[in-house]
């Protein structure tokens, strides 16, 4: 089956980031949410974002602006799936709400239509049987900032079908990403690392190795990472974070245990970048205070 339709769950930060890579590799992209000011903060996002790229002399103009005419926002759920090749959801990291969605889209859209998820860490396979069509299901993993990030994550469920996972490797090389393919396994092969080394990262601050500052500079300066594990935190969301070390926790044992500053730093209200003040402080347009 040959994808030409796109429809993306949820306007939030991965969301709008997948609708913009969709709509620009040149599918006709739906986004869904229940609040429409979220749509619409969604849109100008995408919008801005495309705009730049222009102006950078990354991006063709007119290839922006086809790809903002191919973008609709829709806050009927049942309108934005039925018609859609590939659903892909991109909720908040929660089983119950990612299994209740596959439920209610199973029963609005196309009996052939595939179905992903953007979950970082849950099970692809238990998301699978909820959606009743396993074997067109499997994960599809993107990175935040999804336009800007090179990676994609295909998790192959337990029933996921070869075809599946060769429709949306087409799908992710189109929206111009590279692709692996990893077993369904909690946090697939990135969040499970990542987790690991942003967690490290917590307890070296709490002990007083060194600052916050100093701990990103030498992983970024010492090991060649883009960004310091302090950086992707606030950038991901250390609520996000904290839900992702829980789940592995539960699941692969002692190793994952989340960091009490951490933990302490969500109680807080510490969330990073959306809230203005994570590891670091920011200000209203999500630039670091401290430089």
């Amino acid at each position: 089956m040959q994808i030409k339709s796109v429809t993306v769950l949820g306007a939030g930060t991965m969301g709008r980031g997948i609708a913009h890579v969709a709509a620009l590799a040149g599918y006709d992209t739906e986004l869904y949410d229940v609040d429409k000011e979220v749509l619409a903060r969604a849109e100008e996002s995408i919008h801005r974002n495309l705009d730049k790229g222009v102006s950078l002399g990354k991006l063709d103009a007119a290839k922006a602006e086809a790809a903002k005419l191919r973008l609709a926002l829709d806050t009927d759920l049942a309108a934005a799936v039925e018609d859609a090749d590939l659903v892909i959801e991109a909720a908040p990291e929660s089983m119950p709400l990612k299994l209740e969605l596959f439920e209610q889209v199973a029963r609005f859209a196309p009996a052939d239509s595939y179905f992903a998820s953007n979950t970082s860490s849950l099970s692809v396979t238990e998301m699978g049987a909820a959606s009743g069509r396993p074997e067109r299901f499997a994960g599809m993993h993107f990175f935040n900032p999804v336009h800007l990030m090179k990676l994609l994550e295909i998790v192959r469920g337990l029933e996921t079908s070869d075809e599946t996972v060769e429709v949306f490797s087409v799908v992710g090389e189109k929206m111009g990403k590279e692709c692996v393919v990893v077993r369904d396994v909690p946090g697939f092969a990135t969040s499970r690392i990542n987790a690991l080394i942003g967690n490290e990262a917590f307890r070296m601050l709490e002990q007083g190795v060194a600052t916050a500052a100093d701990i990103d500079k030498a992983v970024r300066l010492g090991l060649n990472h883009p960004m310091g594990p302090f950086e992707m935190a606030d950038l991901v969301g250390l609520d996000v974070r904290l839900g992702i070390l829980e789940h592995l926790h539960a699941t692969l044992g002692e190793t994952f245990r989340p960091s009490n500053l951490m933990r302490q730093y969500v109680q807080a209200g510490r969330l990073g970048r959306k809230t203005g003040r994570g590891v670091y402080e920011y200000d209203a347009e999500g630039k670091r205070r401290d430089g």
